[in-house]
């Protein structure tokens, strides 16, 4: 359906995790509890229901200046809070086949969609076109081109897809992007699982590279922006 992308994280440091994953319990659930981490101990957890006005908040700040946000929302009035709403129709297209963390408290989230997702039935189609709809409003067409652009050069093997990442601009520099990737780029490693992403900014690129994804491609969008496909291969 929507393709979403990254928020500004060129300030964002390394962190280093723990070297006992802390967020997973024993049967490989994800631990209910936050995680912290070295250098400023950030806390990340999973989001829950009551999150979604914050998230909605944070996204729509750390998109603000975001050339696909710009391309999607002209109108400055309407970009915030029209961004925001996308991360929340991304929480719900991945309902039951995603994680979505958050720092706590929530000052930006990581959505994530998990490899090979059940197909989405008619009805479900339906709804979320017409959610789009109202969240895009005059950009609808635009959405949807975007959409279709990024579908054709979407990675084709099982992997987990990084569909949002985005950290409220006042809390930049405190490691908070780093910390939300580790949960499941840990988990990748172990599960030798692939991830992957698309990066709206070239300026967070070197950010990714950090994480161990590389640049395989981008994606040009008529009259619109270009967008960088990262991959990354489990250690």
């Amino acid at each position: 359906m929507t393709r979403y992308l990254d928020g500004d994280l060129d300030s964002e440091p390394q962190l280093r995790a723990p070297s006992e994953p802390p967020w997973e319990s024993p049967s490989g659930e994800p631990a209910s509890h936050p995680i912290e981490f070295a250098l400023g101990r950030p806390l990340v957890r999973r989001s829950t229901p009551a999150d979604r006005k914050a998230i909605n908040r944070a996204i729509g700040r750390a998109f603000f200046d975001d050339p696909v946000a710009a391309y999607l929302f002209p109108d400055i009035e309407a970009r915030r809070a029209g961004f925001g709403a996308f991360a929340e129709l991304a929480m719900d297209q991945f309902a039951g086949s995603g994680e979505t963390y958050v720092t706590e408290p929530v000052q930006g989230a990581a959505i994530w969609q998990s490899p090979s997702p059940p197909q989405l039935g008619f009805w479900r189609q339906v709804g979320m076109a017409f959610r789009l709809l109202l969240v895009a409003r005059g950009g609808y067409g635009r959405a949807i081109r975007l959409s279709e652009e990024m579908e054709k050069h979407h990675l084709r093997t099982p992997h987990w897809y990084l569909a949002t990442l985005g950290i409220d601009p006042d809390f930049h520099g405190r490691g908070l992007g780093s910390a939300l990737l580790q949960p499941i780029l840990e988990r990748c490693d172990r599960e030798a699982t692939t991830a992957y992403l698309e990066s709206s900014k070239e300026s967070n690129i070197a950010f990714y590279r950090r994480h161990g994804f590389v640049v395989s491609g981008n994606i040009r969008i008529p009259a619109g922006p270009t967008i960088w496909r990262m991959i990354r291969v489990p250690d």
